[in-house]
């Protein structure tokens, strides 16, 4: 059967949480999840923000059953408060490692905690959280972990040594550093996950180059300027809205024929339905996710067995 993102499978029953679900893409994924039936939380810094996020999922979805919890994944005390509150739940069917920075400072910022800003906000502040999580993830049945992918890993080559950018800094470097360690990670607890048959999978999602000028608007939470929708037509057959960027996600999630330590990604690179991809060699290595799982936790003081 193909896959179609217009019809989508029940969901009812089925928990997910989706960090940064307040916006762009992790806001679409919550909408369409919550359109499926599933109970969907959103994990966001900002509690207006999740509030009117809600408040557009359920314009579109009345009866949509949504929750919201705080989490600022640049501060390791908040992210491991969140995992510690996300395993409470009585089941999680899946975790989506959405949320991140993608503008940032020309040099280089550290969090309070003495960590690269980005590669804390977009990566260990979600390994910290996983790793709280993990036990509703391993207790609920063919539960899935998502890392959000980005092809920025394709131009930027991987320096497994400076991922907090010590040795030299520049924030697009750093993002894709960030992206790299998403990778890695995911990959890496897929294959711990199998090999303790644990039956979490880890699947990497990737949204193409998905752009607010091309989404559809949403009263509080997507609202395009003209500067936007110009740019959006400008470049419409190499790019696509966040809405669709966010089908990659949900097929991550919900496709039974989709399993743990594949790719999913837009069929043209940029824009498509999302299919089967793979990511690059390097932080899809073997090598690699042991050296990161062994470095984040001593970054983070938190041991992550599975």
């Amino acid at each position: 059967m193909t896959w179609s993102p217009a019809r989508l499978p029940a969901q009812h029953g089925r928990v997910f949480v989706v960090t940064g679900g307040n916006a762009g893409l992790g806001y679409f994924a919550a909408e369409q999840l919550a359109g499926a039936g599933a109970h969907v939380v959103l994990a966001s810094r900002d509690t207006k923000k999740a509030d009117a996020a809600i408040r557009s999922i359920r314009s579109l979805v009345p009866r949509a059953s949504l929750d919201r919890i705080t989490v600022d994944l640049s501060s390791l005390e908040s992210s491991v408060a969140a995992g510690t509150a996300i395993a409470d739940f009585d089941r999680l069917d899946g975790l989506v490692l959405n949320a991140g920075a993608t503008t940032g400072s020309r040099e280089r910022l550290e969090s309070d905690d003495g960590f690269e800003l980005t590669m804390v906000t977009n990566y260990v502040g979600h390994f910290a959280l996983t790793a709280r999580a993990w036990p509703i993830l391993a207790r609920t049945p063919e539960s899935r972990v998502v890392g959000l992918g980005s092809l920025s890993t394709e131009l930027v080559r991987l320096d497994p040594h400076d991922l907090m950018s010590e040795s030299r800094y520049g924030f697009f470097r750093a993002y894709a550093f960030s992206k790299h360690a998403i990778h890695g990670f995911t990959l890496e607890l897929d294959r711990r996950s199998r090999a303790a048959s644990a039956g979490v999978s880890g699947v990497i999602a990737h949204p193409g180059y998905a752009i607010d000028g091309l989404s559809p608007e949403r009263p509080g939470v997507v609202e395009r300027g003209a500067g936007d929708r110009f740019y959006g037509a400008s470049i419409a057959l190499a790019a696509q809205g966040k809405n669709r960027g966010a089908a990659s996600v949900v097929r991550a999630l919900l496709d039974p024929t989709v399993v743990g330590g594949e790719f999913v990604g837009p069929e043209f690179l940029t824009r498509g339905r999302p299919v089967l991809q793979r990511p690059v060699l390097s932080s899809a290595s073997p090598e690699f996710g042991a050296y990161l799982w062994a470095q984040s936790e001593q970054w983070t003081g938190q041991s992550f067995a599975i």
